[in-house]
């Protein structure tokens, strides 16, 4: 069963605009069935996971691309990076829009092949794991504006009547397979994922000797998503460097297992906390990582109000990059106490956001974005608050509250 993405629009725009198109992502996110549904008909597809094809790309990359002509289909592009400069000279011979199509696990040497040789000629999209409103399909193309987007959130006064329960979403997290797969054992496919992302992705690009340490450092990190990153105390728990921390903190970024959220400290006149904060894009691959077991102990545990923060952010995350938004994304805390979970930038302002696992919300809930407003000294400024609350639409003159399953 293939569910719609949001991320649909953007590939078709950009075929039509440049000659090559890549699309990256963590593993599993979707990679090959969105191009195989989107494009399929149109487009010849190849395997480079298959030995006998990608021994021909490496070996022999001009038969390979004189068998398998564009338009096509290349999948797993970084399994034969070296295909990227033999397409760079057919791109340049004839740069018709919509040629090639590359799908790839983004990885450090990958990223700087394409930058190296398609750079001007290339699109880079990215595929994460299902945002909320793809798993309940209800998708809202035409929202495809952060300014429209916030703005509906902050009108809507009635809850959606697809909701999907709070634990779910935060134990399950947003893989295809889990959500399409019923019968999946949640914990084995999360084991074997873990597996697999370091025998393929990490083994190669670290010290053997460290993979030990490497995957109790992934643990350490999941337990602390949405807190501010500290390297030094990282590195004291696992006992390897501050630079190796570092390393893998850009490696499990650039690989699209985390993001980083930044401080926002633009002439507001205050020193403010420096450090991005860290969070786990998946929060079902979180809560394996951790041993939550079920949603009773997910949301009765003290992990509950940093899941659904880390599932609420990562969901605009998601949302805006599949729509390719130019909007920023940024975090708020001084040193002096005042905080807001999110900022969203936009050419019309910037809007504050709290996320709240809440079914009751109080002032003291409003706080911190009732003193951003104030700080920022936005006329007309406007921020909201994500809970479980069920009382939607204004709670003050300037600030609104939205049940999660509207987002």
């Amino acid at each position: 069963m293939y569910i719609k993405r949001l991320i649909e629009k953007s590939l078709k725009d950009s075929i039509e605009t440049f000659p090559v198109v890549l699309i990256t992502g963590p593993r599993q996110s979707g990679k090959t069935t969105l191009v195989q549904q989107v494009l399929g008909k149109k487009y010849q597809y190849v395997s480079l996971d298959e030995l006998d094809v990608r021994s021909l790309a490496i070996e022999d990359p001009r038969a390979f691309l004189r068998q398998y002509a564009a338009p096509v289909i290349i999948d797993e592009i970084q399994n034969a990076p070296e295909l990227l400069s033999y397409i760079k000279a057919l791109v340049d011979k004839n740069r018709s829009p919509g040629q090639w199509i590359l799908t790839g696990s983004q990885q450090f040497p990958l990223m700087r092949n394409v930058s190296e040789s398609l750079a001007g000629r290339v699109a880079v999209l990215t595929l994460y794991p299902f945002a909320l409103d793809e798993m309940t399909k209800r998708l809202r193309p035409k929202l495809d504006q952060a300014i429209d987007y916030i703005g509906f959130l902050m009108r809507a006064k009635m809850i959606s009547n697809k909701v999907l329960p709070i634990g779910k979403w935060l134990l399950e997290g947003g893989y295809p397979e889990i959500i399409v797969n019923k019968k999946i054992i949640k914990k084995i496919w999360f084991s074997s994922y873990l597996q697999t992302y370091i025998d393929r992705d990490v083994r190669g690009n670290i010290k053997t000797a460290n993979l030990n340490d490497f995957e109790r450092f992934v643990k350490v990190l999941a337990s602390r998503t949405s807190q501010e990153l500290n390297y030094s105390t990282l590195s004291r728990e696992i006992g390897v460097t501050v630079p190796t921390i570092k390393s893998w903190v850009s490696f499990l970024e650039a690989s699209s297992l985390i993001y980083l959220l930044y401080p926002y400290h633009k002439n507001l006149g205050k020193r403010v906390i420096k450090s991005p904060k860290c969070y786990f894009m998946d929060t079902g691959l979180v809560s394996f990582l951790v041993g939550l077991q079920d949603e009773s102990h997910l949301l009765q545990g003290p992990m509950a109000g940093a899941l659904f923060e880390t599932a609420c952010i990562m969901h605009f995350v998601k949302r805006f990059s599949a729509l390719m938004d130019t909007c920023f994304l940024y975090f708020y805390r001084s040193v002096d106490g005042h905080e807001v979970d999110l900022l969203i930038e936009t050419a019309e302002g910037i809007f504050p956001i709290e996320m709240k696992l809440s079914s009751t919300l109080t002032v003291k809930h409003t706080s911190g974005v009732e003193s951003w407003l104030k700080l920022s000294d936005q006329k007309q400024g406007r921020g909201m608050i994500v809970s479980t609350s069920e009382r939607s639409g204004l709670l003050s003159s300037n600030i609104s509250n939205c049940h999660y399953s509207l987002l």
